[in-house]
């Protein structure tokens, strides 16, 4: 399935491609670029090519290959292969070492972050 992938990949930017050289032959075919055919022509070519190019970036930034700028690497918590994310901390276990379910985890949470008020 990696093969397909990358086809559909290298197909979609191809296009893209295809689209922003449209754009530079009608900058350059067209007598004045400031007429509405012009920049209407060259505006559906920019959406096009954004369009097929949208579909390689997400598969980039899947992969973990496109750096994404003004976002914190910590944010960014590895998943399992089940689709879980995993956590640094130890699971809660009850007495008998079953895992708590996520309500009381939330509870016992709150519980040890609140402070004791003496009157």
């Amino acid at each position: 399935m990696s093969k397909e992938l990358g086809l559909l990949n290298f197909i979609c930017v191809l296009a893209a491609l295809a689209f922003l050289v449209m754009i530079v032959i009608t900058a350059v075919t067209a007598g004045d670029l400031l007429t509405t055919d012009t920049l209407f022509v060259m505006t559906v070519c920019l959406l096009g090519a954004l369009i097929f190019v949208i579909n390689p970036l997400l598969y980039l930034r899947s992969e973990g290959k496109l750096p994404v700028p003004f976002m914190k690497k910590s944010s960014l918590v590895p998943a399992t292969s089940g689709g879980q994310i995993r956590s640094n901390t130890p699971p809660l276990l009850d007495a008998k070492g079953r895992a708590v379910p996520p309500d009381v985890k939330a509870i016992v949470a709150q519980m040890g972050q609140a402070e004791v008020k003496d009157a």
